[in-house]
Order: structure tokens, then C-alpha cells, then sequence
């Protein structure tokens, strides 16, 4: 397709509603990118965009775990090249000068577009995006591998990283799922002594393969309890989405301990207000992280050999890619991949 006036693209046209189109090929604007895009993730909350959750302006291409190369480079764009390799998460790329920004809080920027919701993401062959978005992708991670780290890696790699836990605290992670089955990887290559959590006893084996030193069956076993009679865990990283598996969670920290949500859900959180006085519990919950790192999370799993478990699909195939994500039986994360 080089030179092509047009690109392939599947696009949400109405709630629940995705289509393969063909888009013209345009030059980015100041401060932009165009990127050929190679693999893009296919995440959960790609639902905002398809399902229409969030205020969407139809018709509109999802997607914000997307890997490919500089296509093109719009005026005033600095630090990145022709042909460099890139990534484009949930954060569209910060302005620069609001108020967070110039605190230095990137993340929640005020005038920040979402990757996918806002403007076109990368279910597609090529797409622009804001040049303070971007994240480097190593030449030692496959445009594949790198897709899912760009969001599920991000997310769950920052939680633990500024949790409040040092090297050989019990941390737990509650679902070993998307999420889950790098938080797992990521905790036991930060340090701790990893607790993994879900219900059925047929992810006790590939849970210590991912490197949890325990695995509590949440059906069968109280994890309060559990977590309880090994003292208690510093974090609970809770991936699943839901307000009555954090609340869950709390019984299992010690004193001063916290629960970090992951999992986007409207669903309330009842807390007891004894347990936050007396044990000094916390509840938290981590939106992603800045570009920088998403850089330290590609390095990150390049050094400690992390990886997600993808199944792959070609674009044109992202309507199936998607539906197998939201019915929860993709093994774990679904990449599509435009070549």
C-alpha cells in the first residue's frame, strides 16, 4: 500500500456495530504523527467507543493499543524519526499547558484526547496520532507482543510499580486474566511474594507458571482468610471489573495495606468506614501512565522476558477479534495484525 491514496479501517457505525472501510490517506497536522500501523490490541475498554458508552462522534475507528512506524511527521514535532517504531495507548498525548501538566501530572491532563473515543484509533493500517503520546517500542519486542503492553502491560506495570510495597511483600493480584496474567508476571519480577486469586481451580497451574508463588481458588476457599493467615497482603492488585470484588479484597490486607482497582465498572464500592479508621486500609485505583512509562514497561518486560498470551486476527477480522474479547474467551488478549 505505499503510496496508496486510501487505507483499510473497521470502524464502529452504530452501538455494537463494526465495519471494514477504506480511509483516505491524510498528512498529520502540527504537533502529529502518521503511523503505518503493524498489530493493534483489542482491549475491554475498546467497548466505550464500540458500544457507544461514552459520548462518541459516529463514525469512529477504535483501538489504543497499536504499534507501528512513522509514516510521517507533522511541523514542530520533535524526538522521533521516520521510520522509528512506536506505540499509541488510552492517552492521546498531553497538551502541555494546563494545570496538571505544568505540575508535571501528564496522565490527567485536561485537554488529553483518548486514543480511539475522541479521534480514530488502530483498527486500522495507518492513524495519527499526537507526537506526546507516543511510546518507543524496543527493537527486542514484536509489533505483537508489544500491542497488549501498551495498555493492559501500562496499566497493571504502573500500579505495582508506585504501589506502596517494597521487594518481598505479599502482594496479590484478584483475577488472572487480561489484566491479571502480567500483573502476575510483573510482581514476581519486581520482587514480591505473589498471591494469585480466581475462582476454579483450573488457573492454580498457569498462575505459578506466570510466577505466583500461591494461588487461592476464590470458590471454594474465603480469601480474606487466606490472605489473612499469611499476614495479611500489602496490595491487592484487583483486575477484575467490579465494585464487590474490591470491597472483597480489603478483608485480606494488613494494616495500612491498599486495594488497586483496575477494573472499570459503575458498580459502587462499599467500604467499611472501622476497617479504613482502624487498619488504615486504603482503596485506589490506577487510569494507565504517562508515555515514559510505557517506555519503562516495554524495557521492563523485554529485561524479565514478560509477555502477554495473545491469539491473533487480521484486521479484517476485528469484528470477531472483539466479540471473543467481551464473551471473556480470549486466552488473554486478542491482537490484530494489518499485514
Amino acid at each position: 500500500m505505499e503510496g496508496a491514496a486510501t487505507y483499510r479501517a473497521v470502524q464502529a457505525v452504530s452501538p455494537g456495530k463494526l465495519e471494514l472501510t477504506e480511509k483516505p490517506v491524510i498528512d498529520p497536522p502540527e504537533g502529529h504523527v502518521r503511523i503505518r500501523v503493524e498489530a493493534c490490541g483489542v482491549c475491554h475498554s475498546d467497548s466505550a467507543t464500540v458500544e457507544g458508552i461514552l459520548p462518541i462522534e459516529w463514525p469512529r475507528v477504535p483501538g489504543h493499543e497499536a504499534v507501528g512506524r512513522i509514516d510521517a511527521i507533522g511541523e514542530g514535532v520533535q524526538g522521533w524519526k521516520m521510520g522509528q517504531r512506536v506505540g499509541v495507548g488510552f492517552l492521546g498525548g498531553s497538551c502541555g499547558y494546563c494545570v496538571y501538566c505544568r505540575d508535571g501530572d501528564l496522565v490527567n491532563c485536561t485537554n488529553q484526547g483518548y486514543t480511539g473515543v475522541q479521534h480514530d484509533g488502530g483498527y486500522a493500517e495507518m492513524m495519527i496520532a499526537k507526537s506526546s503520546g507516543l511510546i518507543a517500542v524496543p527493537d527486542d519486542l514484536s509489533s505483537v507482543d508489544a500491542a497488549p503492553l501498551l495498555c493492559a502491560g501500562l496499566t497493571t506495570f504502573s500500579a505495582l510499580r508506585n504501589a506502596p510495597a517494597r521487594a518481598g511483600d505479599l502482594v496479590a493480584v484478584f483475577g488472572v486474566g487480561g489484566l491479571g496474567h502480567l500483573g502476575v508476571q510483573y510482581a514476581r519480577h519486581m520482587g514480591f511474594e505473589v498471591v494469585a486469586i480466581d475462582r476454579g481451580s483450573d488457573r492454580a497451574e498457569l498462575s505459578k507458571k506466570l510466577g505466583a508463588h500461591h494461588y487461592i481458588d476464590s470458590s471454594t476457599t474465603d480469601v480474606a482468610k487466606a490472605l489473612q493467615a499469611r499476614g495479611g497482603a500489602q496490595v491487592v492488585l484487583a483486575t477484575a471489573s467490579g465494585g464487590k470484588a474490591v470491597a472483597a479484597a480489603l478483608g485480606g490486607l494488613r494494616r495500612g495495606g491498599v486495594v488497586i482497582s483496575l477494573g472499570a465498572t459503575d458498580e459502587p464500592i462499599e467500604l467499611s468506614a472501622f476497617e479504613l479508621l482502624f487498619k488504615q486500609l486504603g482503596v485506589d485505583g490506577a487510569l494507565t501512565g504517562t508515555p515514559e512509562a510505557g517506555d519503562v514497561t516495554l524495557r521492563f518486560s523485554v529485561l524479565s522476558d514478560v509477555a502477554a498470551i495473545v491469539e491473533t486476527m487480521p484486521l479484517e477480522r476485528a469484528a470477531e477479534a472483539y466479540a471473543r474479547m467481551m464473551s471473556g474467551e480470549a486466552r488473554f488478549r486478542m491482537v490484530l495484525t494489518m499485514a
